[in-house]
């Protein structure tokens, strides 16, 4: 990993060291549309998908659930988030269907990893908002798209439709866990997703309040 990846790294061990037990109860009231994107991946048998920022692996255990014939991967830049998902992982008997390794989405060889170097779907959910290279890392995950695939994210939103009030403070909360909504999200997925002559579409979910979108690619 780079100077900068070691960086960020250290910094989300210190956030999640304890915060990783308590993380998928604590946020599972206010982390919307993560199923509703599991649900829209829809992978083909057999087909390889990957998380990037899989953290605790819940959405690679609920896609394991619900496409048996998936084969699901997951990387994360936290060791201390790592812990959590193996053994969640290994506690529901998937530890021979999911694999996940420590990676930065900014920088992430997929072949040394997991011997695939393009997946079938590719998705981001809630961590493109804590990543501070996101437009990389989001350029990145494009690429790691196989023809005819899909990519697909969620995250948090600008609140455009909520009262300014909860927007504060939400966003204030949201800085202490160093998660920043962006704002050009939507112009930087159409732009890319252009420049690579795929197909790109953007949802606002809840007032704003989070943001589904979805890139998919020519076969």
């Amino acid at each position: 990993m780079t100077q900068g990846s070691s960086l960020n790294g250290a910094l989300m061990n210190g956030v999640y060291r304890h915060q990783r037990h308590i993380y998928d109860l604590t946020r599972r009231n206010y982390l919307l549309g993560r199923d509703r994107m599991i649900t829209a991946l829809d992978p083909p048998p057999d087909g390889t998908v990957l998380e990037l920022g899989c953290g605790t692996g819940r959405n690679l255990i609920a896609l394991a659930s619900r496409y048996p014939g998936a084969r699901p991967f997951g990387i994360d830049i936290s060791v201390e988030m790592l812990k959590t998902a193996r053994q969640s992982i290994a506690n529901r008997g998937l530890y021979d269907r999911i694999r996940i390794a420590e990676g930065d989405a900014v920088t992430l060889d997929p072949q040394s990893l997991f011997g695939h170097s393009q997946f079938d779907r590719v998705f981001f959910s809630y961590a493109l908002s804590m990543i501070p290279d996101w437009t990389s890392a989001l350029a990145h995950a494009l690429e790691l798209v196989k023809p005819g695939g899909r990519f697909y994210l969620v995250d948090f939103g600008m609140c455009g439709g909520l009262p300014n009030s909860f927007r504060s403070v939400l966003f204030g909360w949201l800085r202490w866990f160093h998660v920043a909504p962006r704002g050009d999200l939507e112009m930087i997925l159409h732009r890319l997703a252009y420049a690579r002559r795929a197909t790109s579409r953007f949802e606002n979910l809840y007032r704003g309040y989070a943001v589904i979108g979805s890139v998919t690619f020519p076969a």
